[in-house]
């Protein structure tokens, strides 16, 4: 995968499957891209700063969440392979899966395996390296099989109903992470109004360039881009999960105008929200 530098977005295969392995790292910026993403991090620990939360991962624990919502790691322990799978939101949105499941996927729950499963540690590797090198045939049975997984672990946490939710260790809880959580808090549940950088920073206690340091300090962006960030993340989940017409969606999203909403949409996605909808929906089969 690439990033780029100033925005920290994904460029790679945008809207295409694909697998990775590579040796984990603390990113200067956080990214998103249009998947669902599961990772298997084969040694170690490390921790991502997700959705306003610091999630953090063990070794041989899966995870999954929606990578449209900007995501980070903010601390990774020395020499840790992570195994990256990307499936395209519209091929997940396909799989026949408790649809309260789906939504909460999509609106910023993160769901990690209860127990390590020795099988994952054996299965995601060979999943890798029969992507890379091996047939046609071999690779579109990676497909089948990783959608098989992502059911079960969704099946898994529906039937429990205890997804761990890890805080990573308090020395990781400095003054600017604990700033951008409280940021990202409100963010979550005022985007849909009208509100500004200092509106935020007034509600959080903070002066604006305080804000703004901070989430310059963790996440390499301003809260301004993280809150146009979220408000797509939230339109695209509305645009999958409801019937609701697509200007007001712009407008319950806090887009100010449909133009601005459309603009900014297709700036960030490849596409228009009227588009967007027709590709989820021509997948989105109801579960049985």
């Amino acid at each position: 995968m690439k990033h780029t530098q100033s925005r920290g977005e994904w460029i790679g295969s945008r809207g295409e499957f694909l697998i990775e392995r590579h040796i984990a790292d603390a990113m200067a910026a956080p990214h998103w891209h249009d998947h669902v993403e599961l990772n298997l991090l084969m040694e170690g620990r490390m921790t991502y700063l997700f959705n306003g939360r610091q999630e953090q991962v063990e070794a041989g624990r899966l995870v999954l969440f929606w990578a449209a919502i900007p995501h980070q790691t903010i601390a990774v322990a020395e020499n840790a392979p992570l195994v990256c799978l990307y499936l395209p939101l519209i091929d997940f949105l396909g799989l026949p899966v408790d649809r309260k499941a789906r939504q909460s996927i999509m609106q910023g729950r993160f769901l990690a395996q209860a127990n390590p499963e020795t099988m994952d540690a054996l299965t995601l590797p060979r999943w890798e390296k029969e992507w890379q090198s091996g047939s046609a045939a071999r690779r579109k049975l990676v497909v089948e099989e990783v959608r098989l997984r992502i059911r079960r672990l969704i099946l898994d946490n529906a039937e429990s109903d205890n997804s761990p939710t890890n805080v990573s260790p308090t020395s990781l809880a400095g003054h600017a992470v604990r700033r951008v959580e409280l940021l990202i808090d409100l963010i979550n549940s005022r985007h849909a109004d009208p509100i500004s950088v200092p509106d935020l920073a007034k509600l959080a206690g903070m002066h604006p360039s305080t804000a703004n340091s901070a989430f310059r300090e963790v996440l390499g962006l301003s809260v301004n881009e993280y809150l146009t960030r979220h408000r797509i993340a939230r339109a695209m989940q509305l645009l999958t999960d409801t019937d609701v017409p697509v200007l007001q969606i712009g407008f319950d999203c806090g887009f100010g105008s449909s133009s601005r909403f459309y603009e900014i949409f297709k700036q960030r996605t490849g596409t228009t929200p009227r588009h967007f909808r027709e590709a989820v929906n021509s997948k989105n089969t109801p579960a049985p």
